[in-house]
């Protein structure tokens, strides 16, 4: 058995391989602040599904760890390196290598950015749905891996719901295609959903067949501002019972609206509860149905713009959330709980009364149509007082959404930083069954070890 690098050396080009310190440590890290990675002894870049199958064949001789990557931008520790691991980053893989208008899909390499896939159909008349927060960042391959959401989940879904097949490299080197180009198949197991959100634990995704949309309309937006929690709570329940369908709804609290409005000065109502943000399409039902709910139920103001200019400008409150955020010059954490829209108050309603009982500055959004929560731990991590105080916030936040039916990670993954609370979300034969499939497809344990399960 020859050493990894010596393995490396004899099956790919010396350009592909990387052992510099310094630039193999840029890759052992996402952004998950809580957790540290380890120290990776080689990162290999590979160009073609040929080329990371000589990869995993060089880890396979060496016994090496392999940890996938993709653009680094995960929040839970799934893509940090593991002690002397290879890390395997899927950056330089990032050709279109065909749009079909007419089956409606697309098939590219993971390393492409989810902006850039948009940008590319769009030429075709069509529209890829999934838009996580990190979409002109974060890639393809990576949104797979960990089942990213995004603002639009409301009414398209979650990026599972766009993956129609996938090329996948094994744990021993081999290959297999899943899934199909017709719209429908009923031919054995589905192993594509199967690897969707598996965070590189059961093969490495190297190629990824998605589905399409045809191009929407430009949407309207709508604002309402609340005085308190449970009567915003109110309103989004009653916009989904009168069957109203908003393609984006998001919730911007009290906090976050505070220090949007302390950086990025916009006459924000400071005073309120929180902010609900909504767009829709005239296909599925004017803006002005969702603002008269919104309007029904209590809200001290509402207002709605039919302009597509104007909407993005009142969605610039939203995204300006987190960089407004960073603008404290402290530590940032970003949690991802869920609960069923019905719970959402109690759930908001116990985030702040988390933060106050441990003193921690918590601002909250979230996507309020499909009840993923994201409060923002701001803290100073060279603080051992505060640092102690916002690790159990977190657990509590974490628990208070098991506590009212909802889950420990709705669109982020579980990586190493949620896997402590994995036993009280999944119960025990369940989670057995998942860690045998595990070991099916990877009997050595040589896929990202210690993530997820």
């Amino acid at each position: 058995m020859g050493t990894l690098i010596e393995e490396l050396n004899s099956r790919l080009p010396a350009e592909r391989i990387q052992t510099d310190p310094d630039v193999v440590a840029a890759y052992g890290q996402d952004r998950a602040i809580f957790e540290r990675g380890g120290t990776a002894a080689v990162l290999v870049s590979p160009h073609s599904t040929d080329e990371v199958v000589a990869a995993v064949k060089a880890a396979v001789a060496a016994n090496a760890i392999i940890v996938p990557r993709g653009a680094g931008t995960g929040l839970t520790g799934a893509a940090n390196a593991i002690d002397g691991c290879m890390m395997l980053s899927l950056h330089n893989m990032t050709d279109v290598i065909e749009v079909d208008p007419v089956n409606r899909m697309a098939r590219v390499q993971p390393g492409l950015v989810n902006a850039d896939l948009k940008a590319a159909v769009a030429a075709h008349g069509l529209y890829y749905p999934p838009d996580p927060a990190s979409v002109d960042m974060s890639s393809i391959g990576g949104n797979v891996a960990t089942n990213a959401g995004g603002l639009c989940c409301v009414k398209y879904g979650v990026t599972r719901d766009y993956v129609m097949g996938l090329e996948v490299v094994l744990a021993n080197g081999d290959v297999i295609r899943t899934g199909r180009e017709t719209i429908k198949s009923t031919t054995g197991l589905d192993l594509t959903g199967l690897f969707v959100g598996s965070e590189g634990l059961l093969g490495i995704i190297t190629e990824v067949t998605v589905k399409l949309e045809p191009a929407p309309p430009p949407p309207a937006t709508a604002v309402a501002y609340f005085d308190e929690l449970r009567t915003a709570g109110e309103a989004i329940q009653a916009i989904f019972a009168n069957g109203l369908q908003p393609t984006v709804m998001e919730i911007i609290d009290r906090a976050s609206l505070e220090i949007v409005e302390r950086f990025f000065p916009m006459d924000i109502d400071t005073s309120a509860a929180c902010l609900i943000l909504m767009q829709s399409t005239p296909s599925d039902q004017p803006i002005e149905e969702l603002a008269a709910v919104c309007e029904e139920h209590g809200a001290s103001f509402v207002y709605h713009a039919a302009d597509p200019h104007e909407g993005e400008m009142l969605l610039e409150v939203r995204r300006k959330v987190w960089p407004a955020a960073e603008r404290l010059e402290k530590s940032l954490l970003p949690e991802d709980v869920a609960v069923t829209r019905d719970r959402l108050p109690e759930l908001l309603e116990g985030i702040v009364e988390i933060a106050e009982r441990h003193d921690v500055f918590i601002p909250t959004i979230g996507h309020a149509g499909d009840g993923n929560m994201h409060p923002l731990l701001v803290f100073d991590e060279n603080d051992e007082d505060e640092l102690a105080r916002v690790k159990q916030a977190f657990t509590d936040i974490v628990e208070l959404s098991l506590s009212l039916g909802g889950t420990i990670a709705a669109e982020h993954g579980v990586g190493t930083l949620k896997r402590q609370f994995l036993e009280q979300e999944v119960e025990p034969t369940h989670l057995a069954m998942q860690r045998s499939v595990k070991a099916l497809f990877d009997p050595d344990h040589r896929l990202n070890p210690g993530k997820a399960l």
